[in-house]
C-alpha cells in the first residue's frame, strides 16, 4: 500500500508535471487555522483531487492560543481540522514538530500534552469523515536535549514519541508521522556520516525511532529531503546548514530522494 507523495508551496502546472513523472499520487500542503484557513483548506482540497492527487493537509497549531488556553484551543483546533475532513481530506497530520518550542508553548512541550490535543482532534476527524487518515504530528528530529532527553524547550524525537506512546497516541491515529531532512549519506547508509552516529542522521535508524515507539504501526513520512545548496546562488543560511565541508550536490540530493523512495517502498511498513 506504499504509496508518494510530494510537499509543495503551490500545486501549480510545473509541480503537477513533476509529481505525475515521477509516480507520485499525494500532495501535503500546509495550512493553518484561522481566518481564511477552512476556505484555504477546501481550495487545496479541490485542487488536489482536481489534478488526480490525493492530499495531506498538515495543521500547524497556533502555540500562543494553545499557551493561553489549551483545553478551549484544543476544541476550536478540532473544528477546525473536522471540516477539513468533512470536505474530503483524504489525510490530516494533526500539528507540526510538536517536540520543539518553536512549534509547542515553551515549558509544556511533552507528548503527554500533546497527545491530549491529538484525542481531541482526531475524535473530530473521525466523526466528520472516517476515511480521512489521521496522522501523528512528526517531531523534529533531534537529539539536542542529551541524555536527559526533555528541557523547557523541547524533547528529543524518540523520547517524545514513547511518551506519546505511553499516553495512548495509537488509539487516536492510523499512521506514525515522522520527519527526515538532517541526513546527508546515502540512505543506504549505516555509517560514514562525518558529524557522528546520532540515530536520525540515518535513514534507517530514524525509522527505527519510531517503530520501536509504535511497533506494528504503519509509518508516515510527512517530510522527507536531502539538502544541497547546489546552485541557489547563495550560501545555506548559518542556522540551517548541518551539511558536512563536501556539501551534497543535486545530483546527489536526486539519487539519495529516489533511493530512499524504493528502500521505504520495500519495507512493508511505511504508508507514505
Amino acid at each position: 500500500s506504499f504509496e508518494l507523495g510530494g510537499h509543495v508551496s503551490q500545486l501549480d502546472a510545473n509541480a503537477v508535471a513533476a509529481m505525475n513523472r515521477s509516480g507520485m499520487r499525494w500532495v501535503k500542503e500546509q495550512v493553518f487555522p484561522g481566518a481564511g484557513g477552512v476556505q484555504q483548506g477546501i481550495n487545496r482540497i479541490t485542487n488536489a483531487h482536481a489534478n488526480g492527487f490525493k492530499i495531506l493537509l498538515g495543521v500547524v497549531v497556533d502555540r500562543d492560543a494553545l499557551a493561553a488556553d489549551a483545553t478551549g484551543y484544543a476544541q476550536t483546533y478540532a473544528a477546525f481540522v473536522a471540516q477539513l475532513a468533512a470536505a474530503g481530506a483524504d489525510a490530516i497530520e494533526v500539528g507540526n514538530e510538536p517536540n520543539i518550542d518553536r512549534e509547542w508553548p515553551t515549558g509544556q512541550v511533552s507528548g503527554a500534552n500533546y497527545t491530549a490535543l491529538l484525542a481531541v482532534a482526531s475524535n473530530a476527524i473521525r466523526t466528520a469523515n472516517p476515511n480521512t487518515m489521521i496522522i501523528s504530528g512528526a517531531p523534529a528530529p533531534t537529539g539536542f536535549f542529551g541524555a536527559a532527553g526533555c528541557g523547557a524547550t523541547g524533547c528529543n524525537d524518540d523520547v517524545f514519541m514513547q511518551q506519546m506512546a505511553a499516553a495512548g497516541a495509537a488509539n487516536y491515529i492510523d499512521c506514525v508521522g515522522i520527519h527526515y531532512n538532517e541526513g546527508v549519506m546515502p540512505p543506504t547508509a549505516f555509517s560514514g556520516d562525518p558529524r557522528g552516529s546520532y540515530p536520525s542522521y540515518y535513514f534507517s535508524s530514524m525509522i527505527n525511532r519510531a517503530t520501536s515507539a509504535f511497533p506494528g504501526m504503519p509509518i508516515c513520512f510527512t517530510e522527507l529531503g536531502y539538502l544541497s545548496g547546489d546552485g541557489m546562488g547563495s550560501a545555506i543560511p548559518a542556522n540551517f546548514d548541518w551539511t558536512p565541508n563536501d556539501p551534497i550536490t543535486v545530483a546527489e540530493q536526486a539519487q539519495y530522494l529516489a533511493q530512499a523512495a524504493s528502500a521505504a517502498a520495500g519495507r512493508g511498513d511505511i504508508r507514505i
